[in-house]
C-alpha cells in the first residue's frame, strides 16, 4: 500500500500532465496584469496580441474583459491597468476588486478600432461554440459565418470535433474552411478551399479570390495549383450563380414596370380605341388616384389607427370613383365637344392636364406626399442569392393581372362591355339599333380614368407622390397602347409588359435615358413595318 506522501506526489504528477495536454485551460493560462497592460496603450498591434490571449485564455476573468470591450465598459488608467466599469463602481480587470472612485473617474474608456471590435465579436461568438445549449451554438455560428476570423481556428477545431448536430456539423465545417484557407498545410487548404467552394455562397468570392491572384512578380499568392484550381472551380460556379440572378433581377424589374405601364395604358387603351381622343390629361389620372389613396391613409390614421393595414382595401375603390368623377366630368363638359377634331382635341387635354396639376399643387402643395405600405406589404421574399422581390411590387403585379382580368370581364361580360364593343366596331350602325353612343362614351371614358386611378393607387405604394407624377408615364403609356394595337386589351397587356422588358433589358448597358431612346427607336421601326400594332385594329378608324 502507497503511503500518503507517494499518493500526493502521484497526484501532482497528474495535474501536472493534464495541464500539458491542455485540460486545464484555467491554471495553465491565468491572466495576469502584463497580458492586458496593452490594452491601456495606443498600439493597436499590441491590442490585438492582448485580445489574442484573452482569447487563448478563455477563462472567467478573460471573458468578463471580452465582454467589457465589446460593451464599451472596459476602463484603462493612468497607470496602465485594465479596469472593468460595473454600474457605479470599477474593479480590476485582472483581479477581480473593486478600485477606489478617484481611480475609476480618471480612467479612460479602451479605444479600438473596427477590427479589434471585430475580433472582439468575433472571439464572444467562438467561445459560445462549446455551449451545450443548441440555439445558442447556432447563433454562434451564424455570428461567425459573417464574419471569420483565422484566430478563431483553435475555438472552431475544438467544436467541430465534438459537435453531435448534422447540421450545426457541416456549418462548421464550412466555418473551419473559411478559417483554414491560410493554414500552413497545403491538404488542409485544399480541403478548405473545396469546402468554401461547394457552399455556393456569393459572399465567398473575396475568400477564393487571393487564391487565383498573382502577386506583383507574377508568382501566384497559393504555391499549390490544386488549391488554384479548386478555388477558380468555385469562382466559376459563383460567376454562373450571380448571372442567373442577375437575368432574373431583369425580368422581375421588367416585369414591375410592365405591370406599372400596364395600369395606366389599361384606361388609355380603352378610351382611345373607343372615342379616338388623344387624352394627354390621362397621366393626372394616376396622379388622382394616387392621392386620392394618400386622403385615405391620413383619414384612417386619425380615426381608426388600429385598422391602418387594411386602408389599401378603402384606398383601391376610392381611387377609382375619384379618377371616374373627375374623368366623366372633363368628357361632359369638354371632350365630347371635340370628337372629331384630333388636333384641338390633343391641346385641351394638354392644358386641362396643366389646370389639374396646378390644382393639386394649390390643395396639396409642391412638395412630394409620402404614402405608407401596410405591414403586409413592407419586406420582400429572397427566391435567390443576391435577389430579394419585394412585397409591394408582387403585390401590384398580381393587381394589375386582377385589373386586366376585371377590365376583361367588364368588356366582354357585361352589357356596357356590349355597347362598348358595338361602338368601337361601328358607331353609326350601334346608334341605328338603339345603342345611345354618346351616353356609352361617358361610361366608357370614367371606366377608363378610373383603371388609371388604380394605377395611381399602386404607384403610390412604391414611391412619393407628387403633383407631376402622371407626366412621367404619359408618354410611356400611348407607346404601350400604339406597340399593342389601339382599342386592343391583349395587345395593351403585352405592349406594356414588353415595353417593360425590354427598358430594364437595355438599362444596365447604356443607362435609362438611352434606354428610353433605343426603346422609341425601336416602337418607330416596328409601327413602319405594322402600323396597326402587333394586333389588327377593328373600328371606326378603319372605316375612316
Amino acid at each position: 500500500m502507497a503511503s500518503p506522501f507517494f499518493r500526493c506526489i502521484r497526484h501532482c504528477v497528474s495535474l501536472a500532465a493534464l495541464a500539458t495536454a491542455g485540460l486545464l485551460p484555467l491554471a495553465a493560462f491565468a491572466l495576469t496584469t502584463p497580458d492586458v497592460a496593452p490594452l491601456a496603450g495606443d498600439d493597436f498591434d499590441a491590442k490585438s496580441a492582448a485580445i489574442d490571449k484573452l482569447i487563448a485564455n478563455h477563462d472567467a476573468p478573460s471573458l468578463a474583459l471580452l465582454k467589457a470591450l465589446s460593451e464599451d465598459s472596459a476602463l484603462a488608467t493612468d497607470a496602465g491597468e485594465v479596469l472593468i466599469q460595473d454600474n457605479d463602481t470599477a474593479r480590476d480587470a485582472v483581479t477581480g476588486k473593486t478600485v477606489a472612485a478617484n481611480v475609476a473617474s480618471s480612467a479612460q474608456p479602451v479605444t479600438l478600432n473596427n477590427l479589434l471590435r471585430s475580433k472582439v465579436s468575433g472571439a464572444l461568438s467562438g467561445l459560445q461554440l462549446d455551449s451545450p445549449d443548441l440555439e445558442t451554438r447556432r447563433a454562434a455560428i451564424g455570428a461567425l459565418l459573417k464574419n471569420p476570423d483565422p484566430a478563431m481556428k483553435p475555438m472552431i477545431d475544438r467544436a467541430r470535433a465534438k459537435e453531435a448536430d448534422p447540421q450545426l456539423k457541416k456549418r462548421l465545417d464550412t466555418l473551419w474552411a473559411m478559417t483554414a484557407l491560410s493554414d500552413k498545410d497545403p491538404a488542409k487548404r485544399l480541403e478548405a478551399a473545396q469546402l468554401v467552394a461547394a457552399r455556393h455562397d456569393l459572399d465567398m468570392y473575396e475568400l477564393l479570390r487571393p487564391l487565383v491572384a498573382k502577386q506583383a512578380d507574377g508568382t501566384f499568392a497559393e504555391s499549390d495549383p490544386r488549391v488554384r484550381a479548386a478555388a477558380q472551380q468555385g469562382i466559376d460556379a459563383l460567376d454562373s450563380i450571380q448571372r442567373r440572378s442577375e437575368i432574373a433581377g431583369t425580368v422581375f424589374a421588367g416585369l414591375s414596370l410592365g405591370s406599372v405601364l400596364l395600369l395606366a395604358a389599361l384606361g388609355l387603351a380603352i378610351t382611345y380605341g373607343l372615342i379616338g381622343v388623344i387624352n394627354m390629361a390621362h397621366g393626372e389620372f394616376l396622379m388622382i388616384g394616387a392621392y386620392a389613396t394618400y386622403v385615405v391613409q391620413n383619414l384612417v390614421q386619425r380615426f381608426a389607427p388600429g385598422a391602418f393595414d387594411w386602408y389599401p382595401l378603402i384606398a383601391v375603390p376610392a381611387s377609382f370613383v375619384a379618377a371616374a368623377v373627375v374623368g366623366i366630368v372633363l368628357e361632359r363638359l369638354v371632350l365630347k365637344h371635340l370628337y372629331g377634331r384630333p388636333l384641338e382635341t390633343l391641346l385641351t387635354t394638354f392644358g386641362v392636364s396643366l389646370i389639374l396639376i396646378q390644382a393639386t399643387r394649390t390643395i396639396f402643395g409642391a412638395q412630394n406626399v409620402q404614402v405608407e405600405n401596410p405591414s403586409w406589404m413592407s419586406g420582400g421574399v429572397t427566391v435567390m442569392q443576391n435577389l430579394i422581390l419585394p412585397y409591394n411590387r408582387l403585390v401590384i403585379l398580381a393587381f394589375s393581372l386582377a385589373v386586366v382580368l376585371i377590365a376583361w370581364t367588364v368588356l366582354t361580360k357585361t352589357r356596357l362591355g356590349l355597347f362598348v364593343r358595338a361602338v368601337t366596331q361601328n358607331r353609326r350602325m350601334a346608334a341605328c339599333v338603339g345603342v345611345k353612343t354618346a351616353r356609352v362614351d361617358s361610361y366608357a371614358f370614367a371606366f377608363g380614368a378610373g383603371i388609371a386611378g388604380l394605377g395611381g393607387c399602386a404607384l403610390s405604394q412604391i414611391g412619393n407622390v407628387g403633383p407631376d407624377l402622371g407626366q412621367n408615364y404619359i408618354i410611356d403609356s400611348f407607346m404601350a397602347v400604339v406597340l399593342g394595337g389601339v382599342g386592343q386589351l391583349a395587345g395593351t397587356v403585352i405592349g406594356g409588359f414588353g415595353l417593360g422588358l425590354v427598358s430594364k433589358a437595355i438599362e444596365p448597358f447604356w443607362g435609362a435615358v438611352l434606354a428610353k431612346i433605343a426603346v422609341l427607336v425601336l416602337i418607330v421601326l416596328f409601327i413602319q413595318k405594322r402600323p396597326q400594332g402587333m394586333f389588327a385594329l377593328k373600328g371606326r378608324s378603319a372605316e375612316a
